[in-house]
């Protein structure tokens, strides 16, 4: 299909913005492929949903299915890893969201793993990926813009789980940082910035696995003609900094430098202005089709206290179909 570029989609939003159509917005990783159409006459091998709202009807999964995963060694993330810590030493980087694409295999069609994922926010993208993300990038009401940026994860089931999270300094210090990048980021489109809520627990199905992650919710205001310029808006807070890192500028060119592979769609960003508001989500737990074969890209953030074997099973716990 025909992508419009970074210039071209930004603009269409702005217009759609300005002339109060509700649409939906799909953007890559690095903004260079975007996608915003009307409602009204979306395509129709296209399905989201944004909390309550969607264009689909639920189905639960009563059958049963196959899914395998084959993820790279730990050898090859420790690789990459070591070369993360390398420049956060430098001072390149403070906080870096490392991810990988593994390949992965199901009994089940794209279509099929969308139609039974339970996640707050949910895409299917005509038969090329699909997301069903846990994570809220933006959402606007009343001319007040929030984000809630997510960081730091743990088995539900270890002893203490939500005391043991909240407490570790790792993740305090990952956290802190994601959240000092989000207050910027509503500071250079909004006004009276500030954190509304600090490292909240939020459950998270991960297919038989229960996982806890800790959010904060922030908030800034908009002024009242906010609509005309929606594209500048996404334009300025892309990527978004949960899944880059800090200093967002040399992080993103690091990620460019250490990961192997094409992010793509995978960590941008889709959602849906309805006239009014708008509401979008993060595309992480994210599932792309290339030839027939599944690959789902996962990952997690990288500190200079990050211990290599538990990022990796973190991002391996992160392979999972939430049905």
């Amino acid at each position: 299909m025909h992508w419009l570029d970074e210039k071209e989609g930004f603009e269409r939003v702005n217009t759609l913005g300005k002339q109060c159509i509700p649409f939906l917005f799909v953007i890559s990783y690095d903004k260079q492929k975007i996608f915003a159409q009307p409602l009204e006459n979306l395509d129709s091998d296209i399905d989201y949903k944004l909390e309550e709202w969607r264009n689909y009807s639920v189905k639960k999964c009563t059958e049963s299915y196959t899914f395998f995963k084959h993820p790279a060694s730990f050898e090859t993330y420790h690789k990459k890893l070591d070369k993360i810590l390398e420049e956060i030493r430098f001072g390149n980087t403070y906080l870096l969201n490392l991810t990988c694409k593994t390949p992965i295999e199901s009994s089940f069609s794209l279509k099929e793993i969308f139609t039974y994922a339970k996640a707050k926010f949910k895409l299917y993208f005509k038969d090329q990926f699909i997301c069903f993300s846990p994570e809220r990038f933006i959402e606007i009401e009343d001319d007040t813009i929030s984000t809630y940026p997510m960081k730091g994860t743990i088995d539900a089931t270890l002893p203490d789980a939500e005391a043991q999270i909240l407490a570790n300094d790792k993740e305090m210090a990952e956290h802190v940082m994601i959240v000092d990048l989000m207050r910027n980021d509503l500071g250079m489109v909004g006004s009276e910035v500030r954190v509304e809520r600090f490292r909240y627990i939020e459950k998270v199905k991960a297919g038989d696995k229960t996982l806890l992650q800790v959010s904060s919710k922030i908030s800034a205001k908009l002024p009242e003609d906010w609509r005309d310029s929606m594209g500048k808006m996404l334009s300025q807070m892309l990527p978004a900094g949960s899944t880059t890192g800090t200093p967002k500028r040399s992080t993103v060119e690091i990620i460019g430098r250490v990961e192997t592979y094409e992010r793509d769609f995978y960590t941008g960003v889709f959602g849906v202005f309805d006239g009014e508001n708008l509401r979008s989500g993060v595309m992480i737990r994210f599932i792309e089709q290339q030839e027939g074969k599944l690959y789902y890209k996962s990952g997690g953030g990288i500190t200079i206290d990050s211990d290599a074997q538990s990022e990796y099973e973190e991002l391996i716990d992160k392979i999972y179909l939430p049905f």
